[in-house]
């Protein structure tokens, strides 16, 4: 990874490390999935990098709706071409 990549995955990971800080307060054990968008989003940036982390997160946010799937759901990593 490159200096800007670095840098922009321990941002967006520090925006997830506070929004998990304040979420308890106001959504209480109502994820459809494990692990939660937040860990999954955080694991996502970490082993795909922050474009293609951000993008596979937004995904998986689309899919938590009251008709979507649930259950485990595992951040599948960066295929090789």
């Amino acid at each position: 990874m490159n200096i800007l990549s670095k840098f922009i995955t321990k941002f967006l990971i520090t925006i997830i490390e506070i929004y998990n800080f304040f979420s308890p307060f106001f959504y209480r054990g109502s994820c459809r999935f494990n692990p939660t968008c937040s860990q999954y989003c955080r694991q996502s940036i970490i082993k795909n990098g922050p474009i293609l982390g951000i993008y596979k997160s937004l995904i998986r946010i689309l899919k938590c709706h009251p008709f979507g799937k649930h259950g485990f759901d595992p951040v599948k990593a960066k295929e090789d071409k």
